[in-house]
């Protein structure tokens, strides 16, 4: 197989990827943009959650997001720079889940059941960061 003979399993991960990181980035949209009134109609342990969580929380959850999407891009290009991109996404993910766990009385109000969303989306991070990887190094980026 030669760097232009990608298999289709390719450009499906690659899509979905792309699909992922922007749920990411709706989310990360709605929730920065919540209202008072939307934020009083959460359950009590979530919107403690939410009221304790610093701002610099977030900067990492946007910049998570952001480098997800533009990665999932590239992978969409066959471009190499996808690989840094997934890894800075993967470092942010890991910076925010530890910040969040650190600074909000999270574990506290919402126990082992709030490790399982976190867990997931770094397993989702770490998987395209190293195929990502596996992708530069069978020659499918450029």
């Amino acid at each position: 197989m030669n760097a232009a003979a990608r298999p289709k399993s390719y450009w499906l991960i690659a899509v979905i990827a792309l699909l992922w990181n922007l749920l990411g980035v709706l989310v990360f949209l709605l929730t920065i943009a919540m209202t008072p009134e939307q934020a009083a109609a959460m359950p009590d342990a979530q919107r403690e959650v939410y009221e304790a969580t610093p701002s610099w929380i977030n900067v990492l959850w946007g910049a998570a997001v952001a480098a997800g999407v533009l990665g999932a891009f590239g992978l969409l290009l066959r471009k190499r720079w996808a690989v840094m991109l997934f890894m800075v996404s993967l470092v942010m993910v890991v910076l925010q889940i530890v910040g969040s766990f650190a600074a909000t009385p999270a574990w506290s109000l919402l126990g082992p059941s709030s490790l399982v969303m976190p867990a997931v989306i770094l397993l989702i991070a770490l998987g395209l960061w190293l195929y990502a990887k596996k992708a530069d190094a069978r020659g499918w980026l450029g």
